[in-house]
């Protein structure tokens, strides 16, 4: 065991308040610009190609997510093995699983690109996507995968800065390739007339800058996580770690993908402007989620480096700074959507029908943001520790199971929109009160039960 050459970045020193928000801070700044690629798309086509183009974007979005969330939870899972080894300066075992990491990426690159193009017609069929809104999804959607590489990798080179406490690299790349994103947009939808497929691949070439950026970042850093293409292979023992604590977390992505894509084929029974209205208030939450996706991947590396380094107070302390600041920022946020819905729906499309339907659902979920705040911090505290698979069975439960099941029974005796809407804060509340009881009968974070 060797001593890691920089500790700059680590989380293992200095005030936990202070880590936790130096870390926090340039991940929401850098999701902020993550979620203005989707909305800039959304604006733009909303506004200039209507509302059935809009309603296409969107329920290509709950698919996207199905498939990506996978390999998004297995970046999440080596994050939490290269905390680990940096918290615990062992550099050979950082290397090995840096390496191993960018492995798996490219393997998952691959896959990803052949399902997502091939199948997307079937899928989108399945999910009962409209007839004249199928061509325009199945566009979107095949541009978006035949890019898939660069949405793969670009997960994957974030987790391992974001594994080193480097949140601020990726803040710089995802400020540039937004603005590219933005520009191309405009070029490819106003100018070219490339319609849905011109968004797609607006974002495709916005995000491959960014992987470009990342990976250099990575191959001239002089610290033990620096990238070596030729080293680039898999380790049996640490892939072995990283399926461990990612496939709990990419199958609770997956199934909470699922999950979406069946609400949204209840909410495209209901036509073009219920999808796009709900596509439209999608992106309003994408806004709404990035401080708890900021402060959730904070601690997920606080937790993760800080047991590797054998600090449990500091675990300890962390996880409540970050609890509370979480679920008091989402709910002061959902204040706010409530408040001015009409108006923040209006902006992607001003449809009378498209703002009020989008408008209702904003209405049904916002003031319960607190919840979804808490159930994905505690998912975080859980999987810097380890425990990946508990939330793995809790989300699999509340936002899986019983969320598809109030869908499917509550439409055998009426089909009523609200009802549709009303699944998220209910399944919301239902995993925080599993979380609650777990935290309260389970010694978490203690040296003798921490993974």
């Amino acid at each position: 065991m060797s001593n890691i050459r920089s500790s700059k970045n680590l989380m293992t020193e200095g005030s936990v308040s202070a880590k936790i928000i130096g870390f926090a801070v340039p991940l929401f700044l850098g999701n902020l610009f993550q979620q203005l690629y989707n909305t800039v798309d959304s604006l733009i086509v909303g506004n200039y190609l209507g509302s059935e183009a809009l309603a296409a974007v969107s329920t290509a979005g709950n698919l996207i997510f199905f498939m990506i969330g996978f390999v998004y939870g297995l970046s999440q899972g080596a994050g939490v093995v290269i905390a680990r080894y940096i918290g615990a300066k062992d550099s050979k075992a950082t290397e090995i699983a840096v390496h191993t990491t960018v492995a798996l990426g490219v393997f998952c690159s691959i896959l990803l690109t052949l399902l997502g193009t091939v199948f997307a017609p079937q899928i989108l069929i399945l999910m009962s996507t409209p007839e004249n809104v199928l061509p325009l999804s199945v566009s979107y959607f095949r541009v978006y995968f035949a890019g898939a590489t660069c949405f793969v990798m670009y997960n994957i080179f974030v987790g391992i800065l974001q594994a080193a406490g480097d949140s601020k690299h990726p803040l710089q790349y995802l400020v540039t390739s937004s603005i590219i994103n933005i520009f191309l947009d405009i070029i490819f939808i106003r100018f070219l007339g490339l319609g849905v497929a011109g968004a797609g691949l607006a974002t495709v070439i916005a995000q491959a800058v960014s992987v470009i950026l990342c990976c250099t970042r990575l191959m001239r850093t002089d610290d033990d996580y620096r990238l070596i293409w030729s080293k680039v292979r898999f380790h049996r023992s640490t892939l072995a770690k990283i399926i461990q604590y990612g496939l709990p977390s990419g199958f609770q992505n997956s199934i909470i993908g699922f999950a979406n894509v069946v609400v949204q084929s209840h909410i495209n029974y209901f036509g073009d402007m219920a999808m796009a209205g709900a596509g439209a208030y999608s992106k309003i939450e994408g806004f709404a989620f990035l401080p708890i996706t900021s402060f959730t991947m904070a601690l997920t590396t606080f937790v993760s480096q800080n047991i590797g380094a054998g600090k449990y107070d500091r675990v300890k302390k962390g996880a409540i700074f970050g609890t509370i600041c979480s679920v008091s920022i989402a709910e002061v946020i959902g204040v706010i959507i409530y408040t001015f819905a009409p108006i923040l729906i209006a902006a992607f499309d001003n449809t009378s029908e498209v703002v009020q339907l989008g408008t209702d659902r904003a209405r049904i979920c916002a003031l319960f943001y607190c919840l979804l705040a808490f159930s994905h911090v505690m998912s975080s505290i859980l999987r810097g520790a380890g425990r990946s698979i508990i939330p793995m069975i809790i989300m699999m439960i509340c936002w899986c199971i019983i969320r598809v099941s109030i869908l499917i029974v509550s439409s055998l005796f009426v089909r009523d929109l609200n009802i549709v809407n009303s699944v998220y804060p209910i399944t919301w509340a239902l995993s925080s009160i599993c979380f609650t009881v777990y935290f309260k009968i389970s010694k978490v974070l203690t040296p003798q039960s921490a993974a």
